[in-house]
């Protein structure tokens, strides 16, 4: 290894670097301002086309006149004659720069630009000798100053972290970034178009909720002073949903944060992203066949193909997928079949044998989800509703005809991930208050993911809510499968980070 100065820098080295750069910077910015060329003074561009409108109609463009703006992200000064690229929401587009177009003092002002700069230009279409889509520069303006140099894409944005904490520098440098929240976008936008056309009606309820509830998670607490009184910040919108679905709203959905004060990793960020939505008179297996139409529409639009490939595996979208019931799923998988383990002695026994903890107080329905937990879930890579769940983990829906023990509620897996939940939704208040009752022992013996007493709840289901069907799906974890993200942060703008001391 070289031990050359050219090539050992120090961090103070760095340092040095990076505030002579922010000096000179602010030494021209300082020049212009008492020039009166200030470029902050700058209220309003009119801009005419953007770039990727440019590239992609250049037949009927070319020799016309346009008025592009951006960011300067090269630049290429030889003598008289420039060249530089200007990015914009679109994409980059090349601008050729004369001294002769524009004009001596102009042009110099030009060569002074930094990469980062935000320049107006107003010019002419036309294609290089090169066969480059470029902009011959007429006129430029200076519309914002860079006063803090770029990273270099390659050496500074590797640092995952950076790009987290500094997303605007992760937009501007990686394309693939900000294709990422494109899709995002469009696919809460077909999301909205998929069931406003059957009918469904958008809403927004409370963010801060007197209890915590629709969820076994641990909330955030707040405290309102007028009212002195603690606030949660919401881990569901369900039960706010349901109280429309009573007052004779049939078809409702929310789209919106919720907030779970648990732990962080590839899957999980303290605050995501959720569409819920009920319907009145429909049942699970309306949802589930609504689910996957809708996932597989959603796809097909946004990528013209339902087979996805996620980190390096096809994923096929196409429906119907495959429906399992957790016990079936346990058995596949384990061999064990919980059909006919009696008791929850038996059933904590069987667990242990095949290598699965268990608690001394756990039951039937708690050890049959824990062996899916543990056992099952990772194998579950292409599409699957999993069904019938165990009533202890599912306290808001309604037990299975057949056996009591479970439950109308299935889970939908894909790539090893839970993706969405949903249930026939419990509508016999008596039933709900011994839920939820329930759910506050266990609360009240130190679980802070149970179920609180909502009596207000309670009241409104004894109002009379009809057959109900609901789900829910975490749009986070939908957005990496169609993005091929491997990180929930790298499809959350801004994700919960530590702050850097």
């Amino acid at each position: 290894m070289s031990d050359s100065k050219d090539e050992i820098r120090t961090i103070e080295d760095v340092s040095e670097d990076l505030n002579e750069i922010l000096k000179i910077r602010r030494d021209k910015l300082e020049n212009l301002r008492e020039l009166g060329k200030d470029p902050f003074k700058t209220t309003k561009y009119n801009i005419t086309h953007n770039s990727s409108e440019i590239i992609e109609d250049f037949e009927r463009l070319e020799g016309c006149d346009v008025v592009i703006s951006g960011r300067i992200m090269t630049k290429r000064v030889m003598g008289r004659a420039s060249f530089a690229h200007v990015l914009d929401s679109k994409g980059q587009i090349q601008i050729f720069v004369q001294v002769n177009q524009l004009g001596k003092d102009a042009y110099e002002e030009f060569k002074d630009y930094d990469i980062g700069d935000i320049i107006g230009v107003s010019g002419e279409v036309f294609k290089t000798k090169k066969g480059e889509i470029s902009v011959k520069a007429m006129n430029i303006d200076l519309l914002a100053k860079s006063l803090r140099p770029l990273p270099e894409k390659w050496h500074g944005l590797r640092d995952v972290d950076l790009r987290y904490r500094q997303r605007h520098l992760d937009l501007i440098v990686n394309p693939d970034t900000k294709k990422t929240f494109l899709y995002r976008s469009k696919l809460i936008s077909e999301m909205r178009k998929y069931l406003d056309a059957l009918g469904y009606l958008e809403v927004e309820t409370p963010i801060l909720h007197t209890i915590a509830g629709g969820a076994e998670a641990r909330p955030f607490i707040t405290h309102h002073n007028t009212l002195g009184i603690d606030l949660y910040m919401r881990i569901a919108t369900e039960l706010h949903l349901k109280r429309i679905i009573v007052g004779g709203i049939d078809k409702v959905y929310e789209i919106g944060r919720v907030f779970r004060n648990e732990g962080m990793s590839v899957k999980h960020n303290p605050e995501f992203t959720m569409i819920e939505l009920y319907q009145a008179y429909a049942d699970y297996n309306d949802m589930m066949n609504l689910a996957e139409d809708m996932i597989y529409t959603i796809a097909r639009n946004l990528l013209s193909n339902a087979i996805v490939n996620y980190q390096g595996v096809d994923i096929d979208l196409t429906p119907p997928w495959e429906r399992m019931t957790m016990i079936d799923a346990v058995k596949e998988y384990t061999g064990l079949d919980f059909k006919d383990i009696d008791g929850d002695k038996e059933a904590r026994l069987k667990a242990q044998s095949i290598g699965v903890s268990v608690e001394e107080n756990d039951t039937w329905g708690l050890v049959l989800n824990k062996v899916f937990e543990e056992r099952v879930e990772d194998n579950l890579v292409q599409p699957t509703f999993i069904t019938d769940y165990p009533v202890d983990v599912s306290p808001l829906a309604k037990q299975l005809a057949e056996d009591s023990r479970l439950t109308e509620r299935f889970e939908i897996f894909i790539t090893a991930r839970e993706i969405g939940n949903a249930y026939s939704e419990l509508n016999d208040p008596i039933d709900q208050k011994e839920r939820f009752l329930e759910q506050a022992k266990k609360r009240a013996q130190g679980d802070e993911e149970a179920h609180m007493m909502d009596n207000d709840f309670v009241e409104a289901l004894e109002i009379g809510m009809p057959p109900t069907g609901g789900l829910g799906i975490g749009i986070d974890r939908l957005v990496m499968l169609l993005t091929d993200s491997s990180s929930i942060r790298d499809v959350i703008l801004f994700p919960t980070m530590r702050p850097r001391e």
